[in-house]
């Protein structure tokens, strides 16, 4: 596991990743949180152990990311996740896991760009109209995540995007919205069946 910084344009972004050959796994964190939240739940060290491909970016659009300068520009956001995964792993299809608004990321990116599967943990503004004409087009495997003490993302939300997606929709018992946080060994487990089930394909 290798963490270094990333210039890419005019950012400078940390990264924490694992070059090794398979399937990559990209990491989107929320806006409260940085790349530590993966190392600390401990989820990068058991995808090393497991010799699975991974990249957590510290992202622009984070309050308190390790990246610079930071901005919510979606493009410039996408700009950078694009640059950096590429620098990394070339053209390679990833699946990305995605957080809150690193989840709302990951989707659009995966409008723009071939992804292998989304695994995201109540992704904010999901529904936005412009999103939702855009998914008839998109065909993703997909698991959706939700805390059933989130609030601030509702569960009629994410019912209603699993079905658009046709995704597969996982309640998380008592959790919150950072619903990982809560049962890290579930969410791990989730996250490692679903990229062998991807490798499979």
């Amino acid at each position: 596991m290798i963490e270094e910084s990333y210039n890419v344009g005019k950012y400078r972004c940390r990264i924490i990743y694992n070059n090794v050959s398979g399937l990559p796994i990209v990491f989107l964190h929320g806006y409260s949180f940085t790349s530590d939240v993966w190392r600390d739940i401990g989820v990068l060290n058991r995808l090393e152990d497991e010799k699975i491909p991974f990249i957590a970016i510290d992202m622009p659009y984070g309050a308190r990311s390790i990246c610079s300068p930071h901005t919510r520009s979606v493009g410039e956001n996408l700009f950078v996740l694009h640059e950096i995964y590429r620098g990394v792993f070339g053209s390679l299809k990833p699946l990305i896991v995605g957080a809150s608004l690193g989840g709302y990321i990951g989707l659009r990116y995966a409008l723009e760009k071939p992804v292998a599967g989304l695994f995201l943990i109540a992704p904010a503004h999901a529904l936005e109209e412009e999103l939702v004409r855009k998914y008839r087009s998109m065909s993703v495997p997909t698991i959706i995540i939700w805390g059933s003490r989130d609030r601030i993302v509702k569960r009629e939300e994410m019912e209603k995007l699993s079905q658009l997606l046709e995704a597969e929709l996982l309640i998380y018992d008592k959790a919150g919205h950072p619903a990982y946080l809560d049962y890290p060994d579930r969410f791990i487990n989730d996250l490692l069946s679903f990229h062998k089930a991807l490798k499979l394909e």
